[in-house]
């Protein structure tokens, strides 16, 4: 899976050298971090990549012509520009996984108040949004994504059945999940956890997912609820 970064700020992705199993799947090379800084692309005597919002408003915009050249550096058929936007969808595990699939992908990075509105509507195949809530740039967006996305690829995950008992995976929110020791401060792992009847601990694994979804999100839980019906025990 490679990543091509548009931003201002490159350094900001050196971290992910260093950062647990994403790091060492970019040693391993199942990972590509390629980071271009737009500011490379300004034909401005002073390099500059804003300017004052036509209209009026507060705060400066990421003019067209940096963008535009930054993109087309990149552009290669069948792989997605993605802008980090506060009015995109929404990126949860079911967009997380559609990801995955891709072999490659750009990713774009806002400043200021944004960019130039004809670079999203002409040349942006995608917004995405972690939440919604505004930062001060995309780039944290994109370390969000780079991270969600990567651990699902093949060869990135040691165990390659992890990342689908994670919460959201399978909708529901993960199930209580306990190592040692058996016994905390008076507080005791369940005991079906050691009976090695399989098919009991998937039951309860199932039950606590369930709890754990109706205690802590009960937005998901309802809707849960609305594709399948009551379940045993809510």
């Amino acid at each position: 899976m490679k990543f091509n970064i548009l931003t201002l700020f490159p350094g900001f992705f050196n971290l992910l050298d260093d950062y647990g199993v994403i790091g060492r799947a970019i040693e391993k090379k199942v990972i590509e971090i390629n980071k271009i800084n737009i500011r490379d692309f300004s034909t401005d005597k002073h390099k500059r990549v804003d300017d004052e919002l036509y209209g009026g408003g507060a705060g400066m915009l990421m003019t067209p012509q940096p963008l535009y050249d930054s993109i087309k550096s990149v552009k290669k058929e069948g792989v997605p520009v993605i802008y980090l936007s506060p009015q995109g969808r929404v990126l949860n595990q079911k967009l997380c996984n559609e990801l995955s699939k891709l072999d490659e992908m750009t990713l774009l990075c806002g400043h200021y108040e944004g960019i130039d509105s004809r670079i999203t509507d002409e040349f942006v195949d995608m917004e995405i949004s972690i939440g919604d809530y505004c930062l001060s740039g995309g780039e944290i967006g994109a370390l969000v994504l780079i991270d969600s996305v990567s651990r699902l690829v093949k060869g990135v995950l040691g165990n390659e059945e992890s990342p689908i008992t994670d919460s959201h995976y399978n909708f529901l929110l993960q199930h209580n999940i306990y190592t040692r020791p058996r016994e905390f401060m008076g507080y005791k792992v369940p005991e079906v956890l050691f009976s090695g009847n399989h098919k009991l601990i998937e039951e309860w694994k199932e039950e606590s997912a369930l709890e754990n979804t109706k205690k802590k999100r009960p937005d998901i839980y309802k809707i849960y609820l609305e594709k399948h019906g009551p379940n045993k025990g809510f």
